[in-house]
C-alpha cells in the first residue's frame, strides 16, 4: 500500500448540498483537489464518500492525514 501525498498543508473549504455524495481523494495526487480524479488507481488507495446531511461549508482534509477523513481535523498543524 503507497502512503498518501500531501495535497496542501490546510483545509479545503467547499461548499455543498445536502444529499449529494461527495468523492474525497484519499491518495493526494488528484488535479482536481479535494475531490477524486481517479488518480489513486495502482496506489492501493481509494476515494472516502461522504453524504451531507445538510447544506453549508465543509472543511476537507488537504493533508490526507486526518483521524476524521474526509473532514479536516486539524492534524496539518502538526506536519
Amino acid at each position: 500500500m503507497t502512503e498518501p501525498v500531501i495535497a496542501q498543508k490546510a483545509p479545503y473549504p467547499v461548499e455543498v448540498e445536502a444529499g449529494k455524495t461527495y468523492y474525497w481523494c484519499a491518495c493526494g495526487r488528484s488535479k482536481a483537489q479535494p475531490f477524486c480524479d481517479g488518480s489513486h488507481k495502482g496506489t492501493g488507495l481509494t476515494p472516502v464518500a461522504h453524504t451531507p446531511g445538510k447544506a453549508g461549508t465543509l472543511y476537507f482534509c488537504g493533508c490526507k492525514a486526518s483521524r476524521k477523513a474526509p473532514l479536516c481535523d486539524g492534524t496539518h498543524k502538526t506536519l
